[in-house]
């Protein structure tokens, strides 16, 4: 599991199944839906490995049905030879399929599964971000050209481009009209809703013909940030269907006023809530993406999907059905994996070690990352060891403890990748800079007992560092650290994953190298993140170091993609860092031109550590039917690209 977004004092989780043509099929595997975890990231939640026969028994607790319902092999052979239609399966996170269908999502279903592998496959954003495996603007498959910017930064104007929804009327600005309206008039019930950004910062709006729109903010902004974090929230919807407060009522303008649009937002989420009629609500047959769709299993979100005949874009759909297929464990997809159940899963980093029987059958195995980072959040606010962590040169030394080459290598087995600032050094991209890319704090226990010796810290008979020089001069412990202080802090981390606790293990082993005590602990990531949030007055606030995935709490960019810190490193979240430099840099990212603005950020913040950096592993390691094509690379945003797809026999 991953990480959370935490915007002023509200914590968000962010990053994060089989139907066929007969209903036998979608009760193959039973799992329960998503819950209130916001932008999870791809990434299947790791536990402790099973003995294959457990696993294998577990998979074939269901139906035999189901090995009839896949269109792949397992024996891996196959041609180069494309077939026309057929069908490709695709397996879903363990633990929960899609529950929400309403592009306007509030928070408890504000999720990747939600958004990217289900709601975008029918209804595309205007600008569609993803493009060859890089994080960029891809105008081919957005919705409008690119907006053109003008008075300094204020205004920005859309141009739509001809494409049209599933019963064939046009998409026009009345339809990015009418998503705005309704997202204004609930914006608090948004999970995406940041106060003070979108739709907040929009001044005025104006639609002066069907294809164009054109929006005024308060105050100048990045193109950058702009463009890649605000307009990449907008979802054109089907007014001429939707604008309507009940299934007898008649289509109107109800958007216009405040009240309609609630009115109209209460009717549609209510729908959503329907999940067992998404195949036959006519609300959910007017779509403008790539696909529709054409089974839904209500109690496990398996979904069938079919190409929307009108779909507008440059890729229409190659297969004749698509198919989401959810599990109740990553064990039991595996053995779907092992079975040829599954043309495009994923390996738990717990069963790595057998990526090679999958290379072996002619199966592609290929690491997936996320636009993320990783790290361990510190407590700032502890009455202990709060002091001892506003120390840079304490942080430093920790985060020269932290051995990612060796994490990456031997305990993630070559498929993680590290994190050296704010700003996710892969993919490659143009938003990280050299300083970052050079890793300021390279692993080194000698580097860090020099800090710490250097300002008063002296081991004592049982090798833990005790503060022998008090004071604030420039060779002392720090303010308010008292003599006889030690180097010991509690570090608590979510449980049930045995590679989390392998680096867990090698970080105590490491820091004790320093002279700095690591007492560990595990707890259920509920428990563990329940207490994460920033201290309040008068409440206790006594943890040290908290993580609560592998290797590094994840903070994935997505779906606002500039890698900006406004909801992660500003004052006053996680564990209470402030710096009121970097509040500065942070604000300049979102209204100073070009890049340079990103790179002065993040260098501060790289270099600042307001969190423990720590290694990720990638979204998931997909296993990939030698007989499925069209899909690499895969997107770092969490994009899926099935109408690109296509089977060989």
């Amino acid at each position: 599991m991953v990480l959370m977004r935490q915007v002023t004092g509200l914590a968000q989780v962010i990053k994060v199944l089989l139907v066929l043509s007969h209903d036998v099929c979608a009760q193959a595997v039973v799992c329960t839906p998503e819950g209130a975890s916001m932008r999870i990231i791809r990434k299947a939640a790791l536990s402790g490995r099973r003995p294959w026969a457990a696993a294998l028994a577990l998979a074939l607790s269901v139906p035999l049905a189901i090995a009839a319902c896949s269109s792949n092999s397992a024996s891996g052979k196959s041609s180069t030879k494309p077939i026309s239609g057929g069908t490709a399966t695709f397996a879903l996170p363990a633990g929960g399929g899609p529950n929400s269908i309403l592009p306007l999502n509030t928070i408890t279903v504000y999720t990747n599964t939600n958004i990217f592998d289900f709601q975008y496959l029918m209804y595309r954003p205007l600008y569609w971000f993803g493009m060859n495996g890089k994080v960029k603007v891809n105008p081919s498959l957005s919705i409008a050209d690119l907006p053109v910017f003008s008075k300094g930064g204020k205004t920005v104007t859309i141009k739509l481009k001809h494409w049209v929804w599933s019963d064939g009327q046009p998409i026009t600005s009345r339809d990015v009209e009418f998503w705005i309206n309704v997202l204004k008039a609930n914006k608090t019930q948004w999970g995406g809703y940041v106060p003070g950004e979108f739709p907040d910062n929009i001044a005025q709006a104006s639609y002066p013909n069907s294809s164009t729109v054109v929006l005024t903010f308060a105050k100048a902004y990045n193109s950058y940030w702009l463009l890649y974090n605000q307009l990449s929230e907008i979802i054109p919807i089907p007014q001429h269907e939707w604008d309507r407060t009940s299934a007898t009522s008649a289509v109107g303008n109800n958007d216009l006023t405040s009240a309609g649009a609630q009115a109209v937002f209460k009717y549609l989420e209510s729908q959503s809530k329907s999940l067992n009629t998404y195949t036959t609500n006519p609300l959910w047959r007017v779509v403008d993406g790539p696909w529709l769709i054409s089974a839904y299993n209500a109690s496990t979100g398996a979904t069938t999907f079919v190409p929307n005949k009108r779909y507008s874009g440059p890729e229409r759909p190659r297969l004749a059905k698509f198919v989401e297929l959810p599990f109740t464990s990553e064990f039991a997809e595996v053995a779907a994996l092992r079975t040829g159940q599954v043309d495009y899963g994923y390996l738990p980093v717990e069963d790595l070690p057998s990526a090679g029987s999958f290379k072996s059958s002619g199966d592609t195995v290929q690491a997936w990352p996320s636009w993320g980072i990783g790290y361990q959040g510190l407590n700032f606010t502890n009455p202990v060891t709060g002091p001892v962590f506003k120390q840079l040169y304490v942080r430093q030394a920790l985060a020269h403890l932290v051995d990612q080459p060796a994490i990456v290598r031997h305990i993630m087995l070559g498929y993680g990748y590290p994190t050296y600032g704010p700003v996710p050094v892969v993919p490659a991209s143009s938003f990280v800079d050299k300083y970052e890319l050079s890793d300021p704090y390279p692993y080194s226990p000698a580097k860090a007992y020099s800090l710490l010796s250097a300002h008063g810290w002296k081991r004592n008979s049982a090798g833990v560092d005790v503060c022998v020089r008090p004071g604030t001069g420039a060779s002392d412990c720090g303010a308010g650290i008292p003599a006889g202080r030690q180097l010991s802090f509690n570090d608590q981390y979510s449980n049930g994953s045995t590679v989390l606790n392998e680096v867990m293990q090698t970080f105590k082993t490491d820091a004790a190298k320093a002279g700095i005590q690591l007492n560990l602990t595990s707890a259920p990531f509920s428990d563990v993140y329940s207490s994460y949030a920033p201290c309040k007055t008068g409440q206790p606030c006594t943890w040290d170091i908290k993580d609560y995935s592998e290797g590094g709490d994840t903070f994935t960019f997505s779906p606002d993609f500039y890698p900006t810190g406004e909801i992660i490193f500003s004052s006053g979240l996680g564990g209470d860092y402030s710096s009121a430099t970097a509040n500065a840099l942070i604000a300049d990212t979102q209204t100073s031109t070009g890049l340079a603005p990103l790179y002065r950020y993040e260098d501060y913040i790289a270099a600042q550590l307001p969190y423990l950096w720590m290694p990720v592993t990638p979204s998931q390691v997909s296993v990939i039917a030698p007989n499925l094509h069209g899909t690499l690379p895969q997107d770092p945003d969490l994009e899926i690209y099935p109408e690109n797809w296509y089977l060989t026999k």
